[in-house]
C-alpha cells in the first residue's frame, strides 16, 4: 500500500518509529516532513501536502501527527476528498475505515505510545470500506455538504 505520513515537531518522534514500521511491513512511504526536528514548524505545512495527496490518490493513505494529533486532524478535514479521524484505540481504526471510509488516520505524539501507535496503523491499514448502503448514504450525505462549501 502507498501510504503518506506527515508532522511537526510534535510527533517527530512516533513518525520515525512509524515510517521504519511501515516499510519493514513492506509498504511504499511517501514522507511528506517534517524532516529535521524543529520545535517552531508548524502542522499545516506538512498535514496540507499529505491531504492533498491523499484526496488526489497519489497515495492510498494517510497519516498525520501533531503533539495532540487534534490540530493534524482539523487541518486535514478541510481538503475536499479527505475523511481524517484522531484515532485512540482498536475499534476507531477499523470502524473508522469500515463504516466512514476514514482515509487519514491522525494520532499524537504526545499521547500515544508507539506500540499503541503501531497497533493502531495496521488496524488502520487493514481495514476496508464496507460498501453498505446506509454508509454509502450517509457518504453521500458528507460529500454533499463538503461540496456546498467549495469555493466559498
Amino acid at each position: 500500500m502507498r501510504v503518506g505520513v506527515a508532522t511537526d515537531h510534535g510527533g517527530f518522534a512516533l513518525k520515525e518509529e512509524l515510517v521504519a514500521h511501515l516499510r519493514e511491513a513492506g509498504h511504499e512511504v511517501t514522507d511528506f516532513g517534517a524532516h529535521d526536528l524543529n520545535s517552531s514548524d508548524d502542522y499545516p505545512d506538512y498535514v496540507v501536502p499529505l491531504a492533498r495527496a491523499v484526496a488526489a490518490g497519489k497515495v492510498d493513505r494517510g497519516i498525520a501527527i501533531c503533539g495532540s494529533g487534534v490540530g493534524a486532524s482539523v487541518c486535514a478535514n478541510k481538503i475536499p476528498g479527505v475523511r481524517a479521524g484522531l484515532i485512540h484505540d482498536h475499534f476507531s481504526a477499523r470502524q473508522g475505515v469500515e463504516d466512514d471510509h476514514m482515509n487519514i488516520i491522525c494520532m499524537g505524539g504526545r499521547t500515544v505510545g508507539p506500540a499503541v501507535a503501531q497497533d493502531l496503523l495496521d488496524t488502520f491499514l487493514a481495514a476496508g470500506f464496507s460498501q453498505a448502503e446506509r454508509h454509502l448514504r450517509r457518504l453521500g450525505k458528507v460529500a454533499a455538504l463538503e461540496n456546498q462549501f467549495v469555493g466559498h
